[in-house]
């Protein structure tokens, strides 16, 4: 069957579940709009998601292939291609906040127009389903950058690199909280800001990195559960001894105190290490787990810390697909506005997936926009006809002899 036509683009399509009113909003709140002459913040925000849709790898090849859809391109509220010298300057002159902003404000916006928006996730990625309470994820993610060029994001000698740190809502698979920032600072400082409107009787999940044990003593003492990895170094004394179940992948469940004077100061309550056997890529490591509840099974904490791996999913599939490695500009807020509207192109993407009732891959989905990019159909008929076939049964393949003249 062939695809349904339509007047307007798929990337029209894509670029009108913004409103019509924000863009506007923000750039006047931000004093984008009178700084802007003939290159527009529409146009300019439509430059850089067309160059996340479209994988683009220089300014050359984002305004080379605009300007030769120019006509397209004006049906999209007015839309203008860029020069590569006005998109450099826009970069590098324009808020990358109002980007920020941008990406915040839509995805509310969605989440409180569409309720179950993101819901349907949870078929493609395991969680307890004993917790009913919000779960929380928290990771960093290190983007490479070229340090000759970008001074403000010195990490080693001769490496430049930003670092995005992420709050990940495990529910629905979408960001509920990010910094972008130089890696220099540490996991743990920026912990603090990434979990300071967690509610309590919420759940946080986070990497041994970003533990610091002020942090997680003003956690409990604001009522939010949290689940880390154990450092190796960690001293601590045995209080309490719980029974564990023969034959399990419990080895140890244990409640402690830290005894150093430092972490003691820092956090005097009992904590919770629980000590498992987890298969790792088809072998079984054991991991060493803390945790601040008293009450959770064993199995549930390891559990738990198993759904971390979620963000970990997340960060390949926004560095793999859309475009984090080829950057548009060398200054900081260069790179701020090319992350933030990857991270608004993936927003975007996944509302394309929940309103089409997609159940496939997001690499799947970004590839097959891509490729209709500038075509006139109906951006979720081309989807249904052009989606992974479903209860096909394959035919039993004949087995096949080659012969080869002179070999038994």
């Amino acid at each position: 069957m062939m695809p349904t036509r339509s007047k307007f683009t798929i990337l029209k399509q894509v670029m009108d579940i913004i409103p019509k009113h924000l863009v506007p909003k923000l750039s006047k709140v931000h004093g984008l709009d009178e700084k802007s002459r003939t290159f527009s913040v529409w146009s300019h925000l439509l430059a850089m998601i067309h160059c996340q849709l479209s994988c683009a790898r220089s300014l050359n090849d984002v305004c080379d292939t605009l300007k030769n859809h120019a006509s397209a391109l004006s049906t999209i509220r007015d839309a203008t291609p860029p020069s590569r010298n006005g998109l450099s300057h826009s970069n590098k002159v324009r808020s990358a906040d109002m980007a920020e902003d941008l990406f915040w404000s839509i995805l509310s916006g969605l989440k409180n127009q569409f309720p179950n928006f993101g819901n349907h996730s949870k078929k493609k990625f395991k969680l307890p389903r004993r917790f009913k309470r919000a779960i929380n994820i928290v990771d960093s993610t290190t983007i490479q950058l070229v340090a000759n060029c970008m001074d403000w994001a010195k990490h080693r000698r001769r490496k430049a690199a930003a670092k995005c740190h992420m709050r990940l809502d495990a529910q629905s698979f979408l960001p509920s909280f990010a910094l972008v920032k130089s890696a220099d600072s540490h996991d743990s400082k920026e912990a603090i800001e990434l979990c300071a409107d967690i509610k309590a009787g919420e759940i946080v999940i986070f990497d041994k990195a970003y533990i610091d044990f002020v942090h997680l003593s003003t956690l409990n003492q604001r009522g939010v559960f949290w689940v880390s990895r154990a450092k190796d170094n960690m001293a601590y004394k045995i209080c309490k001894k719980r029974k564990v179940e023969k034959g399990s992948t419990i080895v140890s469940d244990f409640e402690i105190k830290l005894t150093t004077p430092k972490s003691t100061d820092a956090y005097s309550e009992r904590l919770r290490l629980v000590v498992a056997d987890v298969e790792v890529d088809e072998k079984i490591i054991r991991m060493s787990f803390i945790c601040n509840n008293l009450d959770w099974a064993p199995t549930s904490i390891a559990d738990l810390y198993k759904a971390r791996w979620n963000i970990e999913v997340f960060f390949k599939q926004i560095k793999q697909t859309l475009q984090l490695g080829s950057f548009m500009g060398y200054s900081e807020n260069a790179v701020r506005w090319q992350v933030w509207t990857a991270l608004l192109t993936y927003v975007l993407l996944r509302f394309v997936e929940y309103m089409s009732r997609w159940q496939g891959s997001f690499a799947r989905i970004f590839t097959l926009i891509r490729g209709v990019l500038w075509s006139r159909v109906e951006l979720y008929n081309v989807i249904e006809l052009c989606g992974t076939a479903k209860d096909r049964i394959k035919a039993p393949q004949p087995c096949l002899q080659l012969v080869i003249k002179g070999l038994w």
